[in-house]
């Protein structure tokens, strides 16, 4: 069985989780608001808590956009 598949509709994926609670946790050690990751990101605030509750997925290509 797929990954996906073995999701209940409307959950988000453990692993999304954990990149979202990393995410938030290196954003607020060094003193970022959500508005400030967003606008260095060309993203909504409320995209940004997104990746932080592991709602949406974080791509590849914005994980790279945050590493720099």
């Amino acid at each position: 069985m797929s990954r996906q598949a073995a999701e209940l509709p409307g959950t988000s994926d453990p692993l999304d989780v954990e990149i979202g609670a990393r995410l938030r946790q290196v954003r607020r050690s060094r003193g970022h608001s959500q508005v400030e990751l967003a606008d260095q990101l060309g993203v909504s605030f409320q995209q940004v808590q997104k990746y932080e509750r592991g709602t949406n997925r974080v791509s590849s290509s914005r994980l790279f956009d945050l590493s720099r």
